[in-house]
């Protein structure tokens, strides 16, 4: 197992590890955490644990391809254990937060059905044996959302302080470009969807 994968690994098992503090019912088993009040703000300690968490594995989501790129370390394995990393990091804690009624359910609607049917797109272009490359849209809705998920793990600290609601923008925006980035590959991939497939 090469460094790429391993901190893709590490990413999940964070990733996991997110959801089981979120989702862990505390108080039923007579552990109650702390609070801190931060500028006016109440902020829970499970929180803070998931928000440390997330920020480390949206870190390694980063570092991981630079390197498996860089090294020359890129393959099918890793790429397919990115993929699942990613989808277990953010779209669960969505719709955690979604749940738990922090974010509002719209937002990992658009995000998961965005996901669905872009990996649809590149499935199908794979099968026609193109590769579809990642494109700045995409970049710059992955860039938001974790900016916004984190951010929200936070309680919008520090921007809470003076009233500006940056992580609700930050989700909202990401949501906004996962709609463009969707256009964006669909208009990229058309030209495959009548192709026939070639047989070797």
């Amino acid at each position: 197992m090469n460094l790429p994968t391993k901190l893709t690994v590490s990413r999940i098992i964070m990733a996991i590890l997110v959801i089981f503090i979120l989702l862990f019912p505390f108080y039923n088993v007579g552990i109650e955490l702390p609070r801190y009040l931060v500028g006016g703000v109440y902020i829970k300690l499970e929180y803070i644990i998931a928000g440390v968490l997330f920020i480390l594995a949206s870190i390694t989501d980063a570092l991981d391809g630079n390197i498996a790129r860089k090294r020359n370390l890129v393959s099918d394995t890793g790429k397919m254990l990115d993929a699942i990393a990613d989808k277990i990091l953010v779209d669960s804690i969505l719709i955690i937060l979604a749940a738990q009624d922090i974010i509002p359910v719209i937002i990992p609607v658009i995000i998961i059905i965005r996901d669905i049917v872009v990996d649809a797109f590149k499935m199908e272009a794979a099968s026609k044996g193109k590769v579809v490359a990642a494109i700045m849209s995409g970049k710059i809705k992955t860039t938001f959302l974790m900016v916004g998920v984190a951010l929200t793990l936070f309680s919008n600290l520090p921007f809470e302080m003076f009233n500006f609601n940056v992580s609700d923008f930050c989700l909202y925006f990401a949501c906004v470009m996962s709609i463009i980035s969707m256009i964006e590959y669909y208009n990229m991939c058309k030209k495959f969807f009548k192709e026939k497939p070639e047989i070797l």
